[in-house]
């Protein structure tokens, strides 16, 4: 599999944190301190699935296919307004794709869940071209009042094409039962025969245990793609991490004891848009020509439930 076409797409509104100090007990000091975040893009006057068609319309303009031209489209998300069709149902009808179409919920891996199972597809000679997409509003799910969620959280979309080649080299996905340290629980309607209804709760993370888990499941993700493809650390030209906070990105980065260059970031100006992040990051990337041919990239994910994914490709575009 290779990537042959990428595209992103943000809400217009850019959210200070100087703005989030006028509601909330909060300051940009006490904000970019704890997690290197300045501002982030909200929803305001979009919508979540005009975001997605647009993000997948760039990646598939790249590309150079039309989205009839698509044999799957894998879409993750956590939460939209709606819960049925798909999100990916509705991304189809905006690019004009007639293809089968899934939404998966992995969280902020989202995006390392999503290419795992493209891999598959077109290992198998189930599909050739494939569209991975991410989109997220993870701000409809806090809770404005609480300074400690809401000002981590930016929305946002973005996309990759993938198809047959020789560009991705190994990757791996993992699932642990850690529900307490992050959930979100959405209201639903009242049934007669339910006995304690469910009013909703709205996001709760314990940042602390949040911390260690993440930079544990990096770290073991990416020794363990550098065991099974052979290479060292110093060899990868680009870690692209899940964009949760700075201080996670410094801590692995550390660990592994590698410059500050070869860890990208972008959460200083879109918080976490979930697993919105990495795709996001790769497009800004691609886009600004800072991705060279045959530049060996990792990519790491981490998101509630807890799961992780890891994935190590040599990109194959701009040469």
């Amino acid at each position: 599999m290779k990537i042959i076409g990428t595209g992103s797409a943000l809400p217009s509104l850019a959210v200070t944190n100087e703005m989030l100090s006028v509601f909330l007990d909060t300051s940009d000091e006490w904000i970019h301190t704890r997690t290197g975040i300045f501002e982030r893009r909200i929803i305001s006057d979009e919508n979540l699935k005009d975001l997605a068609v647009e993000a997948a319309q760039k990646a598939l303009d790249e590309a150079g296919i039309s989205g009839s031209e698509l044999d799957y489209i894998i879409c993750s998300n956590v939460v939209n307004y709606y819960v049925t069709p798909s999100l990916s149902c509705l991304i189809a009808g905006g690019i004009q794709a007639v293809c089968p179409c899934v939404d998966l919920n992995a969280a902020c891996s989202g995006f390392l869940y999503g290419l795992d199972m493209a891999q598959a597809y077109i290992m198998t000679g189930k599909a050739k071209n494939i569209l991975v997409i991410c989109a997220e509003e993870p701000t409809r799910m806090c809770s404005w009042k609480d300074r400690n969620t809401c000002v981590l959280f930016g929305d946002g979309a973005a996309a990759a094409v993938v198809t047959q080649g020789e560009g991705f080299k190994a990757s791996w996905i993992t699932a642990a039962h850690r529900p307490e340290i992050l959930y979100y629980q959405r209201p639903l309607e009242d049934c007669p025969f339910v006995k304690y209804q469910q009013r909703g709760v709205p996001m709760y993370m314990n940042g602390k245990e949040v911390f260690k888990v993440a930079v544990t499941a990096s770290i073991q993700g990416i020794e363990h793609i550098l065991n099974q493809t052979g290479l060292t650390a110093d060899q990868v030209d680009y870690y692209i991490l899940h964009q949760a906070n700075m201080r996670i990105i410094d801590t692995v980065r550390n660990q592994l004891h590698l410059p500050a260059e070869k860890f990208p970031h972008n959460i200083e100006r879109l918080g976490n848009t979930s697993s919105a992040t990495i795709p996001i990051l790769l497009d800004e990337l691609n886009k600004s020509g800072k991705l060279k041919y045959g530049d060996t990239v990792v990519l790491s994910g981490f998101g509630a439930g807890f799961t992780a994914g890891t994935c190590l490709f040599t990109w194959t575009m701009n040469q």
